[in-house]
């Protein structure tokens, strides 16, 4: 389908309404904000909206903006989906939908307060007892939690959509844990980059004052005089739905974003574990639902909250956005009673409506709901249990029978809402621009006196034509939402200028992230190992290099084999028994080593494997999103694409294999060189660059100790010293300074003790000890730690290297020895280094438990 040019953008989209829309007001005519709209548009052309929309596509990409869904296959990361067309509302109708978006929080403040509380409305009769009760949102170890600000629910959101009056309803209230702000903001700066034409005859309000106001409002939660609190963005971890907007938030608004095992209650308050010491927390925004945030409290099963989290709220020792406890106000049910709650609590009728709601706890509301299924919602009142609402329209009579019996089986449990024409919006679909069902969700904060309602939203339109279904765990799209004004907006922001205080220098450093940090240098650096030694055996398979009868040269066979040793991928070149030091009649694999090679690479569930190191590095570095910049997101995206294209990798040209690692090579040595220049000197820098070394030394004592600790003749000897010069990049380093014929000595001179060259066991050692001595102390800071220890040992026993000994061979064996032993020694210490910084720094995070578990079942606050 072509979008109709000759007709005009905004007359072919007028032609294509079949129900009331956005663009047009109650009589009709084009709103004159969408009229102008479409002139932009229509300048723009269809062609021109396709390549934005396409740049809008691959901006979301690069700065790693997903929304994860779950499926057969666990979890998945879906792209975010933004519709170029933004969603417009008129600032004179803004002011009366903020008016009626500050009430309801008020009321729902006032609400949550009395069921938690005196219960008057539960006592007069306004709100049954029995849809608070028997609902698991209300959560009774809460009851006597009240803290320092005067209202309890800070941060709220509301899903909004224009209903058949023409004016916006309220759909539905998000007040555990509200997502989407982070998203909204997103989508404004890539729409402001890719789309700058849209801004220039349209006057906009800004989305900062609301981030502002939420950062005041937080600072003022502080429990003590500390003017720079310390505060965390809790978060269920890289699982959950909307990981992307819980990193990113926490990076905008600069908190430590945190997960459940990074803080620990002692003493009556909430701690977080650092590398350093621990830090008393002031404030925690709760991105977790309540049930999950204390298992000794609440539910006994979590691996997500902080055992003994209910009790500090209640000291006031901390601070919590929102508390446990507002889950209740999610209750489907409270929507068909809050009229009545509004006039007995503020003494005035509502000023926003909502969808007409019916409880079935009641025996006439039942009735009428039981009357007339084929024109309502269904619902449960307990949105918790993963119901999903059923509409009445689209059942059979058989199936409209089972939900009648369904719901007088547990009437409580259940609720109707009337099913209602709401308006669409302008939506760009396949090059198409068409109507869509489209639902607003706004963001309110507490401010000292009232909320503060952010001046846009998420909007989010149905992913298929005529169907209201908007939600992006279902392919929904969203929309930059503006708020349009006649005049250009003028916004003078409160500058508050704190006291210095030291923690403003200071990054907190989870030891969770400490240790992830590390292992993102350990796992960066194996895989680049392993690319350089495969590259090297590929190159020399691919030399046509005369065959002795139908086996491989000798050196070849070697090099295999030291690549099995080197990414414990036994049995592979080696044979079953996986030792070093024996010798093993495996010809048929030798003969035609393709295969198993590949297999190195491609195969995803080869421990040990090109693709497999990637999955784990890229596992690995999201566990940190929240260090990375946007460049680093974009080469990571590099990095996916490179995982992808080696797993699809089922061909035997080795010129193509080489191509796909020689592209993986550059992507992850960009990203290395793109976080030394970018992360702070901090101690999750010195850790990373500690496992990178560590990692890189390793690699290199296997590859020198399982090549060389046999003597061959002299020309498989001389092809071999060769490879491990070429694999540490030495060899051109070796012609340079020696300027002779390749012999052992000088070979293990170079490799060994060479202290200017990166590659040396020499620099890696030095270089190691120089962040290892970065760390914190958690003795005498005028010690070595164990892990320097193990390193300065290692690195002694490099020193007093003697080449002439090592070299030594038992003639009757062709043995080296003294070789194999010293390298094996080193290796050990090396070995130690890694389980001495787990002891000193990573001890106080749980091994990395899988919680996609967990993640599935909760009812997370999907947007």
């Amino acid at each position: 389908m072509i979008q109709d040019i000759s007709l005009g953008l905004l007359q072919a989209y007028k032609e294509s309404i079949n129900s009331y829309d956005e663009v047009l007001d109650q009589n009709g005519e084009i709103k004159p904000y969408w009229q102008g709209l479409f002139d932009t548009l229509e300048t723009i052309g269809i062609d021109g909206l396709k390549l934005h929309n396409d740049e809008i596509i691959k901006k979301l990409k690069e700065n790693g903006v997903t929304y994860n869904v779950y499926d057969s296959n666990k979890e998945s990361n879906r792209a975010w989906k933004l519709d170029p067309i933004p969603f417009l509302i008129h600032e004179s109708e803004w002011k009366t939908i903020e008016e009626g978006l500050k009430q309801r929080a008020r009321l729902l403040d006032l609400i949550l307060k009395d069921l938690y509380g005196p219960q008057t409305l539960i006592k007069n009769g306004i709100i049954p007892a029995e849809l608070v009760f028997d609902n698991s949102g209300f959560l009774l170890p809460c009851f006597d939690i009240r803290q320092k600000h005067h209202k309890q629910l800070l941060n709220y959101a509301v899903d909004l959509a224009r209903g058949p009056d023409g004016k916006m309803w309220l759909l539905d209230n998000r007040t555990q844990s509200p997502s989407g702000a982070g998203y909204a903001l997103e989508n404004r700066i890539v729409m402001s980059k890719i789309f700058p034409e849209l801004n220039r005859k349209i006057y906009r309000k800004r989305l900062s004052p609301y981030f502002n106001q939420f950062q005041q409002t937080v600072d003022n939660l502080s429990t003590h005089s500390n003017e720079n609190p310390n505060v965390v963005f809790l978060t269920p971890g890289a699982g959950t739905e909307t990981y992307f907007e819980h990193v990113y938030l926490s990076s905008y608004l600069g908190y430590t974003l945190v997960q459940g095992n990074d803080l620990l209650v002692r003493d009556g308050f909430v701690w977080l574990k650092s590398i350093d010491q621990l830090e008393r927390v002031d404030v925690i925004i709760k991105r977790l639902d309540d049930n999950w945030c204390d298992p000794l409290e609440l539910r006994r099963d979590s691996l997500l909250g902080i055992p003994g989290l209910l009790q500090v709220i209640r000291l006031g020792n901390v601070a919590v956005v929102n508390p446990p406890g507002t889950s209740i106000l999610e209750n489907y049910g409270l929507m068909a009673f809050m009229q009545n709650a509004c006039k007995f609590l503020l003494k005035e009728p509502l000023l926003m409506s909502s969808v007409a709601t019916w409880w079935c706890g009641q025996t006439k509301e039942l009735n009428f709901v039981l009357e007339n299924l084929p024109r309502l919602i269904i619902k449960k009142t307990n949105r918790k249990q993963g119901f999903r609402s059923i509409y009445g329209r689209a059942l059979n009579d058989e199936a409209l029978e089972n939900l009648k019996n369904l719901i007088l089986d547990n009437p409580k449990e259940f609720v109707a809402q009337e099913e209602v024409s709401l308006s669409t919006t302008p939506a760009f679909i396949n090059g198409v621009i068409e109507p869509r069902f489209a639902v607003l969700r706004a963001f309110l904060i507490a401010d000292n006196d009232d909320y503060k309602v952010m001046q846009g939203g998420l909007t989010r339109s149905s992913a298929i034509k005529g169907k209201f279904e908007i939600s992006n765990r279902f392919g929904g799209i969203s929309k930059d939402t503006w708020i349009i004004s006649d005049t250009p907006i003028s916004y003078q922001e409160r500058a508050i200028e704190k006291k210095y205080t030291s923690n403003q220098l200071k990054n907190s450093l989870t030891s969770r992230n400490a240790e992830n940090l590390f292992w993102v240098g350990r796992l960066c650096e194996r895989t680049m190992a392993l690319r350089s030694f495969l590259k090297i055996i590929l190159n020399r398979l691919n030399e046509n290099v005369t065959k002795h009868g139908n086996t491989q040269p000798e050196f070849l066979v070697v090099l295999l084999k030291s690549l099995t040793h080197l990414t414990q991928t036994y049995p592979g070149f080696v044979g079953k028994e996986a030792k070093e030091d024996e010798e093993f009649d495996n010809e048929a694999i030798y003969e035609n080593p393709i295969s198993e090679l590949l297999l190195l690479i491609n195969d995803p569930k080869k421990v040990g494997s090109v693709v497999y190191n990637i999955q784990s590095l890229l596992n690995t570095i999201n566990q940190v999103s929240e260090k990375w910049n946007h460049d680093t997101r974009r080469i990571i995206n590099l990095v996916e694409d490179s995982l992808f294209a080696l797993k699809n990798t089922n061909t035997n040209n080795i010129n193509y294999v080489n191509h796909g690692l020689d592209k993986l090579h550059i992507r992850l040595f960009s990203f290395y060189g793109n976080i030394y220049e970018t992360l702070p000197r901090d101690n999750g820098f010195y850790l990373l660059e500690a496992g990178k070394n560590v990692e890189r030394i390793l690699s290199l004592l296997s590859v020198f100790r399982s090549t060389l600790n046999f003597k061959k003749n002299e020309e498989e000897e001389i092809l071999l010293m060769e490879a491990i010069l070429e694999n540490h990049h030495l060899l051109s380093q070796y012609r340079n300074i020696y300027k002779s014929h390749l012999s052992l000595k000088a070979v293990i001179n170079m490799v060994f003790l060479e202290k200017n060259l990166p590659y040396t066991l020499a620099f890696l050692l030095d270089t190691l000890t120089e962040y290892l001595s970065k760390l914190p102390k958690t003795n005498d800071p005028n010690r070595l730690s164990i892990a320097e220890k193990s390193v300065l040992e290692a690195s002694t026993i490099v020193k007093l290297i003697d080449a002439d000994s090592l070299i030594q061979v038992d003639e009757l064996t062709m043995f080296r020895p003294e070789l194999d032993a010293t390298l094996a020694q080193v290796f050990q210490l090396i070995c130690n280094v890694s389980n001495n910084l787990a002891s000193l720094y990573f001890n106080h995070s749980v091994m990395q438990h899988s919680v996609f578990d967990t993640l599935e079942n909760i009812e997370t606050d999907e947007i």
